[in-house]
């Protein structure tokens, strides 16, 4: 508190009136937490006049602007008593109706004393509803006290008693029961009446009223004595020369014990000055720019401006007195008295736009509530509003053509092939620029090439494909564009007549306008865009700049696109290299293969299939998947294949071929993996062999037309194993399907492998007997991929197997001693006689007794002997013995070591395998009349 004292000290000795009540309200409310405040002084006839005030709205204070010094308020009693004064709040049934704050909150006011007179108070209102504390009253005080050495230090007539008795205020009483009125001097002066001329009546106030202003001043004295509203109103009197000034009144109602109106308190002023801004005000608006209403509590018309009855189409008289939404001009805007008084009804200004149905002009509609009514204003905004569509418009437009192009861009950026960036320009830059051809050309050997275009007619196509391209020339625009590297734009046939008249015939048969975009990369321009519209086309300097942008991105994403497309060949070359080239046709199984790469992607797959011939009836039949994409994966899975070709001709067991495999693929390092299944099918017996690492199992489908994956027994992924593997033997019926894929074609982001392998055995259950397999084949492809290419390559392998008949295998077993031989070559010759193989008859005696005696020298029994006829001839000698015999190459004084010599001289192939009591040899011959040509490509008919 001492703090803000010694605060008011420091304020200038200069400072006005005003800025004295203003700085003892403002310490005084912060000090003690009020919610407002004000000052009073007193006035003439026992009245009190409100000289400053803060925090308080208009609408409170306007009633309190003269306080009776006799009334209960606090500071009458303040005035009165000279001493500090707290009223409580009290209930409002209980307060009095002249004092309706007293029911609000509780008031503080401490006197301002003048050489030992009361003649004003400060007055506060709380906001806790409690009286201040003996310090704060000590505060208060102390402020009163500043403020009252302020005043009395003003030099005349700036001081207080100018202040009071300048302003020509009257103060009047009327006792409403005996109609006595009292005037003060002030008064008087101010309704233009000497002191000899007043008489104590109402009369003598009507006489000086205006005769057009009595009746309505009338109401509003009747309206307060039956509302206990405050009075106001405004009138003329009459003056001393005939003449009539304005003056303004207000008062409020005071009553009895009864709750009567006992009598009406008021002040009274000149206002002229006031009238005078008022009707300047009321000229200005008149004539204002904006259309310009008034209307009353019911939304009726008090005031129109010249403008609004222009806008509103009638003249003041005929809008007077008219509801705003019955006006002609405005009864068919839609919600109009809704909107209106919703925006009345937040008691703040409210504006929205209509549009006049007449004129089709638009209009801001703006509601201002003032006291007694709204003020209603019309703005045209019709311009305004078409500019702000078109600039919303073309923000729109930018922001499409900026969305567009980021589309564009990740389009392009997903781009894989010219065909993906032709149909990303189309989709993309087509449309928010209204065009409707694109043809896209670039560099071939000093030719331009079409390679994508949108909305050209084929006839013109061809041309553009004739002689494989058009001639790069300066002549063409199209040329001209990629020799210069410069853009060209042609807004219409005639300027591309004028720039090209000798290429006019050529011009494309609906297109009238153009921009030609060259398309570079690094500095080398190596083709153009076309962008074509069916009209004459303007492009602006924005959208020109625009295109340009957009062709860099095309040339970027296209020259991208022909690098992966010529990436993309050369893998898919290196690839089907590696894979073979054809199965080749054996009498054991009838088989068609399928492989699918993956979409979307440069990189190669690692998968494999395989159908290896091997010796007396047997074949392997082999599918893989290198994990992984790219070249890398795919050259190991050649060495894979190449490796497993070697390993099946040495004819060794599957496990142990799996096992070399594994050595193989860990020695590529420690991410190198792979999966594989082989299956060793021998047709003499229908046995098969089956081991698998890592890989999906085979699918049986039985003549009887069952589908079924039998179990077989799982091993990990080359590269993860660890030696031996487990096989499994399944006894498959002749004319079965064996399936092998990879997981690429069971198996996708939107399905698992265990639905895929069900849907598999779905689409083959009952086609064992299917007799076109290739046309099998790709039912199943297209079953199981039915949108082509996924992320992942897959291979099918589907082999029918055949049975090689009884009578086609004759086997024996032989002695251990030298006779062996002989009885081999009768074996040899009785049976080819029976199989009308007479040919070969002296050739297979001479291989039986080669193997038999290479046997019986270097080996041990038991001795066996079988004769394989199935589209070959097969001789094959087994024995106990695990010593593998090697040819070599005998000098001339070695006394063996040429048996195998002469053994590879009279067959096709020779070779030998372990079997499960020791070791077989075997030779193949082929059958006559078999062309030599042809053995790859057939088999000879078995022998009856």
């Amino acid at each position: 508190m001492i703090r803000r004292l010694d605060l008011l000290d420091t304020a200038d000795d200069g400072i006005t009136e005003s800025e004295v009540f203003r700085l003892a309200l403002q310490h005084s409310i912060a000090e003690l937490g009020c919610v407002g405040g004000a000052v009073y002084l007193r006035g003439p006839m026992s009245a009190l006049r409100l000289v400053y005030s803060t925090g308080l709205p208009s609408s409170l204070t306007r009633a309190w602007e003269i306080v009776d010094q006799d009334g209960p308020t606090a500071t009458a009693r303040a005035v009165r008593s000279g001493e500090h004064v707290w009223v409580a709040a009290l209930p409002s049934d209980l307060a009095e109706p002249t004092a309706p704050l007293l029911s609000q909150s509780g008031w503080f006011s401490v006197p301002l004393v003048h050489e030992g007179r009361a003649i004003g108070a400060i007055t506060c209102l709380t906001s806790d509803n409690e009286e201040p504390t003996p310090e704060q009253w000590t505060f208060l005080t102390a402020v009163a006290e500043w403020t009252m050495n302020r005043l009395r230090k003003m030099p005349e007539p700036a001081r207080l008693g100018t202040d009071l008795d300048a302003t020509a205020v009257g103060s009047w009483e009327w006792d409403v029961r005996t109609g006595e009125l009292v005037w003060d001097q002030a008064a008087m002066k101010v309704y233009q009446t000497e002191p000899r001329d007043f008489a104590p009546g109402v009369e003598t106030w009507m006489k000086v009223v205006h005769p057009d202003d009595l009746a309505s001043t009338l109401a509003a004295v009747e309206r307060s004595i039956h509302t206990h509203a405050p009075f106001e109103a405004e009138y003329r009197v009459r003056r001393s020369d005939g003449g009539y000034t304005w003056t303004r009144a207000s008062g409020h109602v005071v009553l009895d014990d009864e709750g009567k109106v006992a009598r009406i308190v008021g002040k009274g002023w000149a206002s002229d000055a006031a009238r005078s801004t008022r009707d300047a005000l009321s000229r200005a608006l008149r004539y204002m720019s904006d259309a310009f209403l008034s209307v009353d509590e019911d939304w009726r018309i008090t005031f129109a401006n010249l403008e609004a009855e222009r806008v509103l189409g009638s003249a003041g008289e005929m809008l007077f007195g008219r509801s705003l939404w019955d006006l002609p001009a405005l009864r068919h805007v839609p919600d109009l008295e809704e909107r209106c008084r919703s925006g009345a009804a937040r008691s703040t200004a409210a504006g929205f736009d209509i549009t006049l149905a007449e004129t089709g002009r638009c209009y801001d509609l703006r509601i201002v509530p003032v006291p007694g009514g709204l003020t209603v204003y019309f703005t045209d905004v019709t311009e305004r509003r078409r500019r702000e569509a078109e600039q919303a418009a073309a923000v729109r437009a930018a922001a499409e053509r900026a969305s567009r192009t980021a589309e564009l861009t990740t389009q392009l950026a997903a781009a894989t092939t010219s065909e993906d960036v032709v149909t990303a320009v189309a989709q993309r830059v087509l449309p928010p620029f209204g065009a409707q051809g694109l043809l896209v050309l670039v560099l071939e050997d000093e030719r331009l090439v079409h390679i994508g275009s949108v909305g050209y007619p084929a006839p013109f196509l061809r041309q553009m494909r004739g002689a494989r391209g058009m001639e790069l020339t300066d002549a063409d625009p199209a040329g001209r564009a990629i020799l210069s590297g410069e853009p060209l734009f042609h807004s219409s046939r005639e300027e591309w007549s004028t720039a090209f008249p000798e290429v006019d015939s050529r011009l494309p048969t609906d297109k009238e306008a153009w921009a030609f975009l060259p398309l570079a990369v690094s500095g080398h321009t190596f083709g153009v865009c076309v962008i074509a519209f069916d009209a004459p086309r303007h492009l602006t300097s924005e959208e020109r700049t625009l295109l340009i942008t957009i062709s860099a991105l095309v040339a970027h994403a296209l020259e991208r696109a022909r690098l992966y497309e010529a990436e993309l060949t050369r893998s898919e070359e290196l690839q089907q290299a590696l894979l073979p080239r054809g199965l080749p046709t054996v009498p054991e199984a009838t088989a068609v293969a399928r492989y699918l790469p993956a979409g979307q992607t440069s990189d190669v797959g690692g998968d494999w299939y395989d159908l290896i011939p091997l010796s007396a009836g047997q074949v392997a039949l082999v599918v893989g998947d290198v994990m992984g994409h790219g070249l890398s994966e795919a050259a190991t899975m050649g060495r894979l294949r190449t490796a497993l070709h070697t390993l099946a001709a040495l004819e060794l067991p599957p496990d142990e071929i799996m096992g070399h495999l594994n050595d193989i693929v860990g020695g590529l390092g420690e991410h190198a993996y792979a999966t594989c299944l082989f299956a060793l099918y021998d047709s003499t017996d229908g046995s098969c062999t089956v081991v698998r690492a890592g890989h999906p199992p085979p699918l049986v489908v039985r003549p009887d037309g069952s589908a079924r994956f039998p179990e077989i027994a799982v091993n990990p992924p080359l590269g993860a194993a660890s030696p031996p593997f487990e096989t499994t033997e399944l006894e498959l019926p002749a004319e079965s399907l064996l399936v092998l894929y990879t997981d690429g074609l069971v198996e996708s982001p939107q399905r698992d492998i265990d639905q895929g392998m069900s849907q598999l055995a779905g689409l083959l259950a009952g086609e064992a007997g299917r007799p076109d397999l290739e046309e099998l084949c790709d039912s199943v492809a297209s079953g199981l991929l039915p949108g082509g290419p996924t992320a992942d390559d897959a291979a099918l392998l589907i082999a029918r197997l055949h049975h090689v008949a009884d009578r086609q295998v004759a086997s024996w077993a032989l002695p251990e001693g030298p006779e062996a031989a002989g009885e081999a070559r009768r074996h040899v010759r009785e049976q080819l006689a029976q199989w009308h193989l007479d040919d070969l008859v002296m050739t297979t005696e001479l291989l039986a007794s080669e193997l038999v005696g290479n046997v019986i020298r270097h080996a041990s029994g038991p001795i066996g002997l079988r004769l394989l006829c199935s589209g070959t001839l097969v001789c094959e000698v087994s024995d106990a013995s695990l010593t593998m015999p090697r040819i070599r190459r005998a000098t001339d004084t070695d006394e063996g070591g040429r048996g195998l010599q002469l053994v590879n001289a009279l067959c096709e192939r020779w070779g030998s395998r372990y079997t499960p009591d020791g070791k077989a040899i075997w030779t193949e011959q082929a059958l006559p009349g078999t062309a030599d040509e042809n053995e790859s490509a057939g088999s000879p008919d078995s022998p009856s």
